[in-house]
């Protein structure tokens, strides 16, 4: 009797079983089945959340996920496909052309003559083109699909407004502390086993994942692989083990723009730990220390001016110490620089004078100053009455002879106006006895 031939099906069955069996990483096997189960996220998904109140009334509008990785975006994206008994369907901007996306609304249609309804899950949308956003527009509007697009960028520098106009954008905020915990704790009980961490180091593991799930449990499950039998580690050890996590910083994204901003307005606002903080997470991220440095001298110039003028010279020289030095011993000098101009006292009298002449100067046209403080080189300018009743102000005892010097049409205008701190307080008293001779010679 000849042996039985093995069916397809049970090969089908048996493939099934091994991928069953198969090793997954822990972020895979812990990935959420409800909406519920989804961490870090209760202003969406809590009893008042968004994602809610919408669940709640049987309608799903497009969406626009904006948030950092590791926080939840295609898996709450796909369990809202199941909870609103969507067709999930996934296509990324990255790997996805006009073709691909042709064939993906046209099997949206033909499902949604069937009766069934797509959700379109678009991974990375701001990497689309104008065009390639631009036709999302015709299926968004007629209902062929409820588009759910996820990124990491600011939408409303990414997407096109015809784009954001029929989309909601909802954030997604970085997992904090609780959230991490949360998510050890899940990571705990699927193994059956505690990390093997002191509570220190814990904690030290929940700063490392950067307020990303997925990273979170990665780190969790290296450092399961790491410890022998009995072994606690404690923070050194943990960071010596894990070669500590690189900080999440894209230097052409959002997170290099907010911790820029960070950085200046805390020298803005005369606070020197925070700025040196901020510094040191950019310094530390691998920006660009001459950027860093850059923007220091614009901070001298726009939030110091001439309360300090040598606010600018120290920044400067911070550049040229940097440029001389490099790495690592020339971020000392960019850290001195952010600490004088954050300690120098505040004014932006000349940065609003810049503007306040820069608008009047567009406006007004090319008017034509004074005669009398034009030079006249030949006969014939002279006879105009070019340089004629010029005074000389050195000649004059207090060395200031108060003519005006704006045109005439436009008449005398004032700019800049020094507050009384710092070194400005001395350029206030200069020009409120100027002004005092200007009246007293004008009468």
């Amino acid at each position: 009797m000849s042996p039985k031939r093995p069916q397809a099906s049970d090969n089908l069955f048996a493939a099934a079983g091994l991928e069953r069996d198969a090793p997954r990483p822990l972020p895979d096997r812990l990935r959420p089945r409800s909406l519920a189960d989804v961490v870090g996220q209760d202003h969406i998904l809590g009893p008042d959340g968004a994602l809610t109140r919408m669940l709640q009334t049987r309608t799903l509008g497009s969406l626009v996920f904006w948030g950092p990785p590791g926080t939840g975006k295609t898996t709450v994206a796909r369990l809202l496909a199941d909870a609103t008994e969507l067709q999930f369907e996934q296509i990324s901007a990255v790997f996805s052309g006009v073709a691909d996306l042709k064939k993906v609304f046209d099997a949206a249609r033909a499902r949604r003559e069937m009766g069934k309804g797509t959700l379109l899950f678009v991974d990375e949308v701001h990497r689309f083109n104008k065009a390639q956003q631009d036709s999302f527009l015709p299926v968004m509007e007629d209902g062929t699909v409820v588009m759910v697009g996820a990124t990491t960028e600011n939408p409303s520098f990414e997407l096109n407004a015809a784009l954001l106009s029929r989309a909601r954008v909802l954030i997604f905020k970085p997992l904090d502390a609780t959230a991490i915990e949360q998510l050890f704790s899940k990571a705990e009980a699927a193994e059956g086993r505690k990390l093997p961490l002191d509570d220190e180091a814990r904690a030290v593991l929940a700063r490392m994942a950067d307020g990303d799930g997925r990273a979170s449990l990665t780190l969790a499950e290296e450092v399961w692989r790491s410890a022998r039998e009995g072994e606690v580690f404690n923070a050194a050890q943990l960071q010596e083990i894990l070669q500590r996590r690189a900080p999440i910083y894209d230097k052409s994204a959002d997170g290099h723009y907010n911790l820029i901003s960070a950085l200046h307005k805390s020298v803005r606002g005369s606070d020197p730990d925070a700025a040196l903080y901020y510094l040191c997470r950019m310094l530390d991220a691998g920006e660009d220390p001459l950027f860093l440095a850059r923007r220091v001298v614009r901070m001298a110039v726009e939030d110091v001016g001439m309360a300090d003028p040598q606010a600018l010279v120290i920044a400067n020289a911070a550049k040229d110490a940097y440029d001389f030095l490099g790495s690592p011993e020339g971020e000392l000098a960019i850290a001195q620089a952010v600490i004088y101009v954050a300690t120098a006292p505040k004014s932006n009298a000349t940065y609003s004078a810049y503007k306040s002449a820069m608008r009047l100067a567009k406006q007004a046209g090319s008017l034509l100053p004074p005669k009398h403080i034009l030079n006249a080189p030949t006969g014939l300018m002279k006879n105009e009455g070019y340089g004629s009743g010029y005074q000389y102000d050195h000649d004059t005892p207090e060395g200031f002879s108060g003519q005006d010097y704006f045109p005439e049409t436009l008449g005398r205008q004032t700019f800049y106006d020094p507050p009384d701190r710092g070194f400005e307080r001395d350029i206030r008293k200069r020009l409120d006895y100027w002004a005092k001779l200007r009246a007293a010679k004008g009468s």
